[in-house]
């Protein structure tokens, strides 16, 4: 919906921008011409706020935007592997790879690569960032938590908005007293509830605790869930039926589901429908995932990606995420939603108009974070970024540094 301008405001304009139909409450009343799945012409100001556009013919020269959202990171293990020596290998030897090098986590050390996590992502345009925090098997935070939290200042400074979730193994929530105390210090810290949930023996229980201090404590779930290619996991099984159960109204998502992958069309359908009919949404997470997951003693013969396109035709809100990035998991990657678009077009078969996919990193994303999603109609410039690419897959293929509209906008008088 378009702000209603306040007519004494400066007056300006844009030209030869497309803006992606997707990220459009309502493209026809946004005005421009359309093209290939962009709305195209010359983007009109008042003030801060955009208001709409006029259709031109002249060529497009840049796409205008959203901030993108970044919906999962680890920014307590970034920039880790030069420390951590000849490693490589599948989920379990990077965890234990990962777990060895905490003894170097110091406050200094978080701090310094936590900070360079936030400037690569505020540089790579998002707006809104969700960093996963390891937490231990005791009640108390972890110290990378209370960095993390500490960082929100900084982090706002960046014109990011960093959510932080606190992820456990799922058999600790099976605890009740100690699932509500977790809880506690998370709500208390305006963070996100999380979970490991994999091969643990007391996973449903687990789920169950998990859900009910959610629900008490007011708290979006964040679920690490079956990053294998074993076909028995059944964590994304289990995860809708709770909620189901529960009555859980608050967001939900699930992160990898690798294994459905292993799992037969009938089973997969099913489970779609189950996340989709519970408002469940799905990150899939291609870097991460290609690395670790399918490992042999030579090539390996699986992508280790969870079912994308079956989720995304059942309806479920399948979005897009970074992971990790130069650590144990992952020893290379970019804290970049376009860069991980990018690798998702080979890895999933994402295949054009690349237009299609921007929900997955802009507004898609940020619904999977419960945050209200943000269009172009009815922004302000500070809610928007512009790249000087003219189309998508210039921009996945060659990236620009995304600059703030008033770089560009041409001031002029309101009745001028």
């Amino acid at each position: 919906m378009l702000k209603r301008p306040d007519m004494t405001s400066e007056a300006r304009d844009i030209a030869q921008v497309a803006v992606p139909s997707c990220v459009l409450g309502d493209p026809v009343g946004f005005g421009g011409r359309e093209e290939g799945g962009f709305r195209v012409g010359t983007l009109h100001l008042r003030g801060d706020a955009v208001v709409g556009m006029t259709a031109s013919f002249d060529p497009v020269q840049r796409l205008v935007l959203p901030k993108l959202t970044e919906p999962q990171v680890h920014l307590d293990k970034c920039h880790t592997i030069e420390r951590l020596g000849a490693i490589g290998g599948d989920l379990a030897t990077a965890v234990a790879a990962q777990s060895a090098d905490k003894a170097a986590w110091t406050a200094n050390d978080l701090d310094a690569r936590m900070r360079r996590g936030l400037r690569e992502l505020a540089q790579a345009g998002c707006g809104t960032v969700r960093t996963h925090i390891d937490w231990s098997n005791s009640e108390d935070p972890p110290l990378a938590w209370e960095i993390a939290c500490g960082l929100r200042g900084d982090a706002r400074d960046l014109g990011l908005d960093l959510q932080v979730a606190a992820l456990t193994g799922i058999d600790l929530l099976a605890d009740a007293n100690f699932a509500s105390a977790v809880a506690k210090r998370v709500s208390r810290d305006q963070g996100v509830l999380g979970a490991f949930v994999l091969r643990h023996s007391h996973r449903e229980a687990g789920l169950k605790n998990a859900f009910v201090v959610a629900e008490k404590f007011g708290l979006a779930l964040d679920f690490h869930v079956d990053e294998g290619l074993d076909p028995a996991l059944d964590g994304i099984e289990i995860i809708p039926r709770v909620a189901q159960q529960i009555r859980f109204e608050g967001p939900i998502l699930c992160g990898h589901a690798c294994s459905l992958a292993s799992k037969t069309s009938t089973q997969v359908a099913q489970f779609a429908e189950d996340l989709a009919s519970n408002g469940i949404s799905v990150v899939t997470l291609p870097t991460t995932n290609l690395y670790l997951q399918g490992r042999n003693a030579g090539t390996p013969k699986s992508r280790g990606l969870t079912r994308v396109h079956e989720l995304s035709r059942s309806g479920v809100n399948v979005v897009l995420g970074t992971d990790n990035v130069r650590d144990a998991f992952c020893p290379i990657g970019r804290h970049d939603p376009i860069n991980s678009l990018g690798v998702a077009v080979l890895a999933a078969h994402l295949d054009p108009p690349l237009v299609q996919h921007m929900p997955m990193i802009t507004t898609g994303a940020q619904r999977a974070l419960g945050v209200q999603a943000q269009t172009v109609d009815g922004a302000t410039e500070d809610d928007l970024i512009v790249f000087e690419r003219p189309d998508l897959s210039s921009l996945v293929a060659d990236p620009a540094r995304p600059i703030r509209i008033s770089e560009l906008a041409q001031g002029e008088t309101a009745n001028g």
